[in-house]
């Protein structure tokens, strides 16, 4: 089972010690990507997409549509589908539906549609997951590569005409605004304090200072800091074992978004902040360690790795 398939085991399991007087429940998650390239697969450059609309669809035997179910994604891409009872959702399937906002340069085209899978059936309960979703943008980004070259016909002959008379100069093109920072190639790693000065801000790039906590690291950690606490707040945090896990944590989260080669992927640093909040005060302080040293540069067998920003214009 891969790490992205086991969050949502720990959550589905989660789920359904809560709602264990609930007979009959399924439930499918998948993630959407942007094919930034439009090669039909998730490269390097693909992220994932939030506000992306995924619809679902389960034909019957007569042709028509038995089943229809709509949710959009959230700021990780990922999404979930509850269904009562347990129905039989491996002849249905998963497609992008829309954008929900509107604005995504990614919604132009849907990937192909992709069946559900179950992972798992326990106590009248169903886990079902779904490939990879792609949602593409209407030409592929100039930073792809080409696979093959075109090939090009011989050209016919071409009579001479005569010269043509010199036009004047055009005149110089406007300065183009300044490119947002772009994910670090090389290794870096910034601590919480560099996150925090306003010179930097423009680095937070996938979430906003006023996001929810329990919006992105879920609902255990909604559950331990409250629904109204954003990651600026968190940011803040120390004195508390708990405080300073969730200080690091989202530190770690916004350099794995930072940088490719950051310790750390995104998904694993949620998985991380779950399993401590899940554990004991012991743990808690482990993985805040653990994420300290990472956010600090330190990588085990490889050095230190420095933090690369610079001043926002």
């Amino acid at each position: 089972m891969e790490w992205s398939q086991e969050i949502f085991f720990i959550a589905f399991l989660i789920a359904a010690a809560a709602i264990h007087e609930v007979h009959g429940y399924a439930v499918v998650t998948g993630t959407v990507f942007c094919d930034q390239c439009k090669d039909g697969q998730i490269s390097l450059f693909d992220y994932p997409l939030y506000g992306i609309k995924v619809g679902m669809a389960c034909p019957g035997s007569d042709g028509q549509f038995t089943m229809w179910r709509e949710e959009t994604t959230n700021w990780l891409g990922n999404y979930a589908m509850n269904f009562e009872g347990t129905p039989d959702l491996s002849g249905c399937y998963s497609q992008v539906s829309g954008n929900a906002q509107g604005s995504s340069r990614c919604g132009a085209a849907a990937g192909p549609a992709m069946h559900p899978r179950l992972m798992f059936r326990m106590f009248d309960m169903e886990m079902y997951t779904v490939d990879p979703l792609l949602s593409q943008p209407a030409q592929p980004m100039p930073f792809c590569s080409r696979s093959t070259s075109p090939v090009v016909a011989p050209a016919p002959p071409v009579r001479l005409l005569p010269p043509v008379p010199r036009l004047p100069p055009l005149p110089p093109l406007p300065q183009l605004p300044p490119m947002p920072p772009v994910p670090y190639f090389e290794a870096s790693a910034c601590p919480y304090q560099k996150w925090m000065m306003p010179e930097y801000k423009c680095y937070w790039k996938v979430v906003s200072p006023d996001t929810k906590v329990a919006i992105i690291f879920g609902l255990i950690a909604g559950r331990r800091y409250g629904s109204d606490m954003t990651l600026w707040e968190g940011m803040n945090g120390r004195g508390d074992p708990y405080r300073t896990l969730l200080r690091e944590g989202t530190t770690a989260l916004l350099n794995s978004y930072s940088s490719i080669q950051f310790p750390y992927h995104p998904l694993g640093v949620i998985q991380h902040m779950n399993w401590a909040l899940m554990g004991s005060t012991r743990q808690v302080l482990h993985t805040a360690l653990s994420f300290l040293r990472a956010n600090s540069g330190s990588t085990a067998g490889t050095g230190t790795a420095t933090c690369r920003f610079t001043p926002c214009k």
